[in-house]
């Protein structure tokens, strides 16, 4: 064990059998053995080799026929595809400039990557908790090769805008002449609130990342979808920066598992989450103040180390995991804490959830 108490929380809240956020993953055997049994129910009886056939052609058709794009590309991360995306409208365009809100998970996550590798300069679509409109694109001047909104944005609280601000500003992107990317680590998280189906979010890009292994619960792995032409470039691009490996075929499997299982559990989750955060004490300041997917961010007054050690022994004597690890934030005596509700939140009832972590986090 360790001191260091966020780490010593999450120890014991793998140990634990009940939990507020996803269940966790079984051990590699388990985990392996599930996909082997997967396999023989999905009908994958070939290996892919290098992201060609198999499992990962399979999952790149499936997904490109659920949100309704022409062509998919499997990547093995997030990053990779969104480089190879970008990349290929900056060139297009000719011009190296993205505008991006500066929460992006391509600014504040990424070391610098996408500027060091892909020479890309960045001009600030949104700052801080904003939603990104019409209105701030075009008080960008000038040429610009991209434009990519996070939906959702995740160090906002998982924020998003409208169905109707998305419209508006594909819209003006479009009148622009500037390609519209959606970074869509979390898009099926997001499709409650939109109130829209996947393929009518998805036609508002030009190009759409999805990830497999946050929400979906998968191994690794994402897929790039646009046009045939556009992807098909972007397949060239994977293999140049070493994304094409030899197989892919247990993360490509376990990425169906998770459409299959997962994503269908989204929307139930989503209202949960709202149930939560609508029966916390007023002690406890939620962003968005209604969650707008089923991950939200948490605020109270009181010192990290104090809740986290209050939230540490109520998991250890009750085996249930409340979500956390509080952290602080710029201001003195006050911390934060995200909360992403999963599955196993479903068989508890967030009213009584609510008042347990509200008697935690602050108590009388």
């Amino acid at each position: 064990m360790t001191d260091d108490l966020p780490t010593r929380l999450a120890e014991v809240y793998a140990a634990c059998p009940a939990t507020i956020g996803w269940r966790r993953r079984p051990s590699p055997a388990a985990a392996l053995a599930d996909l082997g049994a997967a396999c023989t129910e999905l009908g994958i009886t070939d290996w892919d080799v290098y992201a060609e056939h198999g499992a990962v052609e399979r999952l790149e058709t499936e997904t490109a026929t659920l949100l309704g794009r022409p062509a998919a590309a499997f990547f093995p991360s997030g990053i990779m595809a969104q480089q190879a995306a970008l990349r290929l409208h900056c060139e297009r365009a000719g011009s190296r400039r993205v505008a991006l809100p500066d929460l992006s998970h391509l600014l504040v996550h990424e070391e610098d990557g996408p500027r060091l590798l892909q020479g890309l300069r960045f001009e600030y679509l949104t700052q801080g908790a904003q939603a990104p409109t019409a209105a701030h694109l075009a008080a960008i001047p000038g040429r610009l090769g991209a434009v990519l909104i996070e939906l959702p944005l995740r160090d906002a609280g998982c924020l998003l805008p409208t169905f109707d601000e998305l419209a508006e500003l594909a819209l003006a992107c479009r009148n622009r002449g500037v390609a519209l990317h959606i970074d869509g680590a979390r898009l099926w998280e997001s499709v409650d609130y939109l109130g829209h189906p996947l393929p009518e979010i998805a036609a508002m890009a030009e190009t759409v990342y999805v990830s497999f292994y946050k929400g979906l619960g998968g191994l690794a792995g994402s897929v790039l979808l646009g046009s045939e032409d556009l992807i098909a470039e972007a397949g060239l691009w994977r293999r140049r920066m070493g994304g094409t490996v030899y197989h892919s075929t247990a993360e490509a499997v376990s990425a169906l598992v998770g459409l299959r299982q997962r994503l269908p559990l989204m929307s139930d989750c989503v209202a949960w989450a709202r149930s939560l955060a609508a029966g916390l004490p007023a002690t406890i300041t939620v962003a968005p103040a209604v969650p707008h997917t089923n991950q939200f961010l948490v605020y109270a007054g009181g010192e990290p180390d104090a809740i986290n050690a209050r939230l540490l022994a109520h998991a250890e004597a009750t085996g249930l995991a409340l979500g956390g690890p509080w952290r602080p934030t710029t201001e003195p005596g006050r911390a934060r804490a995200e909360l992403n509700i999963g599955d196993g939140a479903l068989e508890l009832d967030p009213h009584q959830v609510a008042e347990t972590l509200g008697g935690l986090v602050t108590p009388a």
